[in-house]
């Protein structure tokens, strides 16, 4: 058992874990710098991310031989046109079709090209393409745009976006998916669908949330030898259960249940017992010693679902080492009393669901909690649509931690944690989770490894990590139909991994 709520694990050994995440321009910055140590020219990183696709390519795609390529305007379809002429030595039969001509290029893009044209390589114009005079591709070579991308894409471009997507081949992205902003994840209008994503230097953070998760395909990331710099933090980190098993220690064999936590959940309102019993029955199974819920008075006792589920009216504020607020919640009278009464009580508290949307009606500030909002809620809290929050859920999940507190969990493709000092980036899970109660579910998860110990940052990558992953096990019958109950046998046995 981690024996204090800072815990033994800490959040820095929790991110030597984590994988670096990058905005686009310290990618940029790195490449400059390579160039300057190197006394080389950026052209040489051009020159070794041909060289890098090429392989990438052929390993993933062997049987291969007639490749599309489109190329962009900029260095993205640089590295495009350097494929291109190592395809063709090798025997392949690359076409090249452009969205601007060479000559009207510039730099390294420019040099690029004319090395192509200069060993009989051809380029085909895309807006004066016949594709139907071309050899069906194999694979299709996405290196329009890259990480240049921040405001919508021209109609031109569109119309090159959705011939690739209509394609009936493979799609390799260069870099990026074209139409993707590498620092938000947003597509930018259009957005290229791919089936694997080759990236270099370092995996930008907008292509693991948002809509980079169905643009981006299959990810890979070649350095290009290029090392990251010491004095640069990354954007944001990457984690993932198999990177956290080492924070999951065996238990001790003295343990008991009173070491193991006490949690008290509130919520369950008339119609809406559910949510607080698959907050109480997660809550259990994540280990958590000893669970109450306080639901309203004329609901059936949860044990007669549950047996381990204790009753609590409320009013028993130093019982529990962690309180839940907001599964199943509601808005009428009986909730405003049980919001009023928990926010009073010192102590860890996760808060979710109407527990938010009570928060959003009177703000406060507290380094207590843990909130949970999914994008609707956020909007709520900050007083903006979801639009808004979906527009940049990195600076949205950074808002909400400054203007409310403690540790914020913004849930989505790509779930995103802020505790005011990193941003974390979890991409486990599936849509089969875009069900009733998988939140609810998440909200006990966390509690009891708060209640066992883990601070509050720990306690929430933990939680969402193993709550991710258990759906991604429990999907192995299928996304569709998958019910939050289907994950609570897995819970259990993550939260076991040595045994």
């Amino acid at each position: 058992m981690v024996q204090v709520i800072e815990g033994a694990i800490s959040k820095n050994e929790g991110l030597s874990l984590a994988q670096p995440l990058w905005r686009t321009e310290q990618i940029r910055l790195l490449e400059r710098r390579w160039a300057q140590v190197e006394e080389s020219d950026t052209y040489a990183l051009m020159e070794r991310a041909g060289g890098a696709l090429c392989h990438y390519a052929r390993h993933h795609w062997p049987h291969g031989h007639h490749w599309w390529i489109f190329v962009g305007p900029g260095n993205n379809g640089g590295d495009g046109y350097v494929l291109a002429r190592l395809a063709k030595k090798v025997g392949l039969d690359p076409r090249v079709i452009a969205s601007r001509a060479p000559h009207l290029l510039k730099g390294d893009a420019k040099r690029a090209a004319y090395a192509w044209l200069g060993e009989g390589g051809a380029v085909v114009l895309a807006d004066e393409a016949d594709f139907s005079l071309l050899p069906t591709p194999d694979l299709v070579v996405d290196a329009l745009l890259g990480t240049g991308v921040h405001i919508p894409l021209t109609p031109s471009m569109t119309k090159i976006v959705a011939t690739i997507n209509a394609l009936a081949a493979p799609v390799l992205a260069v870099d990026l998916p074209s139409g993707l902003n590498g620092d938000t994840g947003r597509a930018m209008g259009a957005l290229v669908r791919a089936t694997r994503t080759l990236t270099f230097i370092g995996i930008k953070q907008g292509m693991l949330t948002a809509d980079g998760v169905d643009g981006v395909g299959q990810l890979d990331c070649d350095a290009l030898g290029v090392t990251m710099q010491d004095d640069m933090a990354p954007a944001a980190w990457r984690i993932d259960y198999p990177r956290l098993l080492s924070c999951l220690p065996a238990r001790p064999r003295s343990a008991h249940k009173g070491e193991n936590g006490r949690v008290l959940l509130v919520g369950g309102n008339l119609g809406m017992q559910g949510a607080i019993l698959l907050a109480g029955q997660a809550c259990l199974r994540a280990g958590a010693g000893l669970v109450r819920l306080c639901q309203h008075p004329d609901l059936p006792p949860a044990s007669l679902v549950q047996p381990e589920l204790m009753g609590s009216d409320g009013d028993d504020p130093g019982w529990a080492r962690v309180r839940v607020l907001g599964p199943g919640l509601g808005r009428n009278e009986w909730a405003r009393t049980q919001f009023e009464r928990e926010m009073k009580i010192p102590g860890p508290l996760v808060l979710d669901a109407d527990g938010l949307n009570w928060l959003a009606q009177e703000p406060r500030h507290q380094d207590n909690w843990v909130l949970t909002p999914h994008p609707g809620e956020a909007a709520r809290l900050l007083g903006c649509t979801i639009a808004e929050v979906e527009a940049d859920r990195f600076a949205s999940v950074t808002l909400l931690q400054r203007r409310y507190g403690g540790v914020v969990l913004l849930k989505g493709a790509g779930t995103l944690i802020s505790d005011g000092g990193q941003t974390v980036l979890c991409r486990e899970g599936n849509p089969g989770m875009a069900s009733g109660g998988m939140g609810d579910l998440l909200s006990g998860i966390i509690a009891a490894l708060l209640a066992q110990g883990w601070s509050a940052t720990m306690a929430t990558w933990l939680g969402v990590a193993i709550h991710g992953e258990a759906a991604d096990l429990a999907a192995a019958d299928g996304e569709r139909g998958m019910l939050a109950s289907d994950l609570l046998p897995w819970i259990r046995r993550l939260v076991n991994p040595t045994q």
